[in-house]
């Protein structure tokens, strides 16, 4: 009778000791899986899409270009970027609610680059990349190109403040329903549109522009 119960114990024990082995690398695998994928998650890039600062004297703005959706616009504001073109750019034009009375459909942006007048610095006019192709849409922070007729933008751009989707293809802020070209976004520096938004305007052209000191890439860890 006691061999009988001490071998029943020795089997309880052996099965509790099974059963908490099993639990114990259930857990282990557990917490390992996910310490795998946590490694992985801390080693992918925050972007893969070039990123820029405009220094400006209120403050920097930091940009993702998107160089995938919308190739021919992002292509165009970078070479301005790696020429240091816009290192003599400036933001003169700010739009909000209160200052175009005469527009029906109204819109929020800051617009800025090299001036209203024909610059030698100016580099060839690019092809129009509309909205409804690049799927780009013109939201709060987006940044994109100012223009007259299609395919004539080349160095203007402006930032929305705000959705602005009069400004995408088939938008009626331009009789011509074309839209504008958006190729970014701002990911930091939104404090500084609106400040610039803010400021003292004549017919939207600020009283003092809003001087650029330079325009540069940056990698996403540097902003």
């Amino acid at each position: 009778m006691s061999f009988y119960l001490t071998m029943n114990k020795n089997m309880m024990i052996g099965l509790m000791s099974n059963t908490f082995l099993n639990k114990l690398a259930f857990v282990t695998f557990i917490l390992f899986f996910y310490l795998i994928i946590a490694c992985t998650e801390s080693h992918l890039p925050e972007s893969s899409l070039p990123m820029v600062k405009i220094k400006t004297e209120l403050g920097d703005i930091i940009i993702e270009i998107d160089t995938i959706n919308a190739p021919v616009t992002a292509a165009n504001f970078l070479n301005y970027v790696d020429d240091k073109i816009f290192n003599s750019a400036f933001f003169y034009r700010v739009v909000r609610m209160d200052n175009q009375p005469s527009n029906e459909i109204k819109i929020e942006v800051i617009q800025g680059g090299l001036g209203f007048d024909e610059s030698p610095l100016s580099l060839s006019p690019i092809e129009h990349e509309t909205t409804d192709k690049t799927g780009i849409l013109h939201k709060d922070g987006v940044i994109s190109m100012a223009r007259m007729e299609p395919g004539t933008a080349s160095s203007e751009i402006f930032i929305c403040i705000g959705n602005q989707p009069e400004l995408d293809f088939g938008g009626k802020r331009n009789p011509d329903g074309q839209g504008f070209a958006a190729f970014g976004k701002v990911i930091k520096g939104m404090d500084v549109v609106r400040e610039i938004q803010s400021k003292p305007d004549k017919d939207q052209m600020l009283v003092a522009p809003v001087n650029i000191i330079e325009v540069v890439r940056i990698l996403p860890d540097n902003n």
